[in-house]
């Protein structure tokens, strides 16, 4: 905290030089695993790729396919609706926002890239790299899809 704008303003340094190929303001994965490999950070692309292994993918696909009824790859906001229990969320609980907002804002994290008010499934796996990315351990991964969206 004592070097809170000198850190951000290193940190912005940082994410430009890694822009520097194409300077399109994004940080792309083979920027950033040059980027690592230039600080220091040895990993394999296959370690820096950010990929899901089979069993969580496994997973994400089950959930998509639970709602995907006729394989058309998206799913339809509704298709969610009666799934997605909004009702727990401590948002709806207090009093700040309606379970219909609650939902919005959880449809909005899966970044409809083509504003069509459906989740392709591309869209579904980024959606859930990200979150991968932020559990470490597998089985937990796995029982929060279960318990998430009722799976077997």
């Amino acid at each position: 905290m004592q070097r809170g704008a000198q850190t951000i303003r290193s940190l912005g340094k940082v994410f430009k030089s890694l822009d520097s190929y194409d300077g399109n303001r994004k940080v792309d994965a083979g920027e950033f695993f040059v980027g690592l490999q230039e600080v220091g950070v040895k990993l394999s692309r296959q370690e820096s790729d950010g990929k899901m292994n089979a069993r969580r993918q496994a997973m994400v696909d089950k959930a998509f396919l639970k709602f995907d009824k006729n394989g058309d790859g998206h799913i339809d906001a509704s298709d969610l609706k009666g799934t997605y229990n909004c009702s727990f969320h401590p948002k709806v609980t207090s009093g700040q926002m309606t379970e219909d907002q609650v939902f919005l804002e959880f449809l909005s994290n899966f970044n409809d890239r083509n504003r069509d008010g459906k989740i392709h499934r591309d869209e579904w796996n980024d959606y859930y790299h990200a979150v991968s990315a932020s559990i470490d351990n597998d089985d937990h991964f796995v029982q929060l899809m279960k318990a998430a969206w009722k799976l077997d």
